[in-house]
């Protein structure tokens, strides 16, 4: 395993991109025009990080990264890139910016771009459910990444959240809860189910549960601080967003500084839930630490 994380993270995403392109419809089935804006979006320069936790995951209970781990990974990331495909819309984020491209409504309209979102989710639970893993697993997958992205401490649910506290003043409580489930669900979700996919055991299940939820939030929390400090060329998306929607986000109750610090402890946290496993758990302490070392 590469002690680089760089090239640890360029790996798992070279890996998943090749699955992604696979699993995909290419630009000549039919309908054309919604493979087209599924493709614009999944392709427009993600660093795969999601899919990248979940074989790190995977190594640090089976210590390698297994076979057909991939195809859970262009699945979550799949899901993932959904929700940026609905986020960046007029009625969510307005948006016209994402990874430093223009966003999928922008490009292709807003009906195109919205059934791109359903249809890769939709995509992304056929390719769950057709896992090289034992049955048991697959469906424990599928029950975790479904809730994951639901509304009750999940992606739909924080994002509903965090429409709803615009323009008010945010809380401590209010924006944890925010970050742990718009954001810190599937970057959780991506840690278990990597694990499960490897035969975690119930209390390897627990150890990268408590890993995933504290790297989630530091995720977030530098995501909040890089939002104010960093330029939109630099960024990949429009920076000041949070600031010019008076968002609910760690700095906005805490600070630039106390935020920093809070995702550094953090990740100490998570790191101290994977002391049981050794330096098999090394690549995934090294991606967590870039999650919270990255400049966009």
């Amino acid at each position: 395993m590469p002690t680089d994380v760089k090239s640890l993270i360029q790996e798992g995403a070279d890996l998943t991109d090749r699955a992604l392109e696979n699993l995909i419809p290419s630009l000549e089935t039919v309908p054309a025009s919604i493979h087209g804006a599924m493709r614009h979006s999944v392709f427009a320069g993600g660093k795969r990080l999601r899919p990248v936790l979940a074989m790190q995951a995977a190594a640090t209970i089976s210590g390698s990264v297994p076979r057909g781990i991939e195809r859970l990974g262009a699945a979550i990331e799949m899901l993932h890139t959904y929700s940026l495909i609905h986020d960046d819309l007029p009625a969510l984020d307005n948006d016209d910016l994402r990874r430093g491209k223009p966003t999928c409504h922008v490009a292709f309209g807003e009906a195109i771009a919205i059934l791109a979102g359903d249809a890769l989710q939709t995509r992304a639970f056929e390719i769950l459910a057709g896992l090289d893993s034992p049955p048991a697993a697959t469906v424990q997958i599928i029950g975790l990444i479904a809730h994951a992205i639901g509304t009750v401490d999940g992606m739909i649910g924080g994002q509903v959240l965090d429409i709803e506290s615009e323009h008010q003043k945010p809380t401590p409580e209010l924006v944890e809860a925010i970050h742990r489930a718009k954001t810190g669900a599937l970057i959780r979700v991506s840690v278990v189910t990597g694990g499960v996919y490897a035969g975690a055991a119930a209390d390897d299940v627990a150890r990268l549960d408590t890993f995933g939820r504290k790297a989630g939030l530091a995720f977030q929390i530098v995501d909040d601080v890089l939002d104010m400090t960093v330029d939109s060329a630099h960024l990949g998306k429009t920076a000041g967003k949070d600031l010019a929607t008076e968002k609910a986000t760690w700095p906005a109750v805490y600070g630039i500084e106390q935020s920093q610090r809070d995702a550094a402890t953090l990740i100490e946290e998570a790191f101290a839930a994977l002391a049981p496993y050794g330096s098999r758990a090394d690549g995934l302490k090294a991606v967590a630490r870039y999650l919270v070392d990255r400049k966009n």
